[in-house]
């Protein structure tokens, strides 16, 4: 995936920080409900640091991502913040949080086996009585195809702008293709690049099942806004004391 490697410096002009305004908040919420006195938060999956701009208002972020370039992106933002470089399968840092959160990395988990290890780390991140937020782009119910499309206009003379397309999976497949086509213009020059993006599509049930097998309890589903989070579906769910 292009996206967070060789292209992660255009990361912010694909998706700026702003965007992620609404929905943190609506994170942020969902933290507090289910954990009024959470002070800590681990970001699984952290990306170019969009979400943890906002939460790092509420919580001590510490963030993590496969991605070195990704995490080097994040740092422009969030200078102030823990970064450390790890697979959300096997990242363990030998201490846990009142929170640990995973947005749409998760994702990127397109097997069972990938899932269930994900939700295993974030089971040992998070502390006795403490909470994880795992929000999926969707699920095998609320999955649907399509096209978008936005991009920006950065203060270096640089832009963006980009057509994603969502394809949907083949017949008996659980695995969906996202289509990138990205132009990019630096000066006069403007080039393309066609970057994919592979998703498996997991039912609410095999979420549930998952997260109860990691030894978490208290699953709840909150309702999330569809005019901001689109089909996104939030788990919500505690380690027992």
């Amino acid at each position: 995936m292009r996206m967070y490697r060789e292209l992660a410096a255009w990361f912010h002009l694909l998706t700026h920080p702003d965007d992620y305004a609404e929905e943190a908040a609506t994170y942020a919420a969902i933290i507090r409900d289910a954990l009024p006195g959470a002070t800590t938060l681990l970001e699984l999956g952290s990306g170019g640091g969009n979400n943890a701009s906002h939460l790092k208002r509420h919580f001590t972020c510490t963030l993590t991502d496969l991605s070195e370039e990704m995490l080097a992106i994040s740092r422009t933002i969030n200078p102030e913040l823990e970064h450390r470089q790890g697979d959300m399968r096997s990242l363990r840092l030998g201490r846990t949080f009142d929170v640990v959160f995973a947005h749409d990395a998760i994702e990127y988990m397109t097997t069972p086996d990938d899932l269930a290890a994900a939700v295993a780390t974030a089971f040992a991140h998070t502390r006795p009585g403490g909470v994880a937020l795992f929000v999926p782009d969707g699920t095998a119910e609320t999955f649907r195809s399509g096209t978008d499309d936005g991009g920006h206009d950065g203060p270096d003379g640089r832009s963006l702008r980009y057509l994603e397309w969502t394809l949907p999976p083949k017949p008996g497949e659980t695995i969906y293709e996202v289509h990138f086509a990205i132009l990019m213009k630096n000066g006069d020059a403007v080039t393309v690049d066609h970057d994919i993006h592979r998703h498996a599509l997991f039912t609410k049930a095999d979420w549930i099942d998952t997260l109860q097998t990691a030894g978490f309890e208290a699953i709840e589903t909150p309702e999330l806004d569809p005019e901001v989070h689109e089909e996104q579906v939030a788990f919500v769910c505690r380690r027992p004391d």
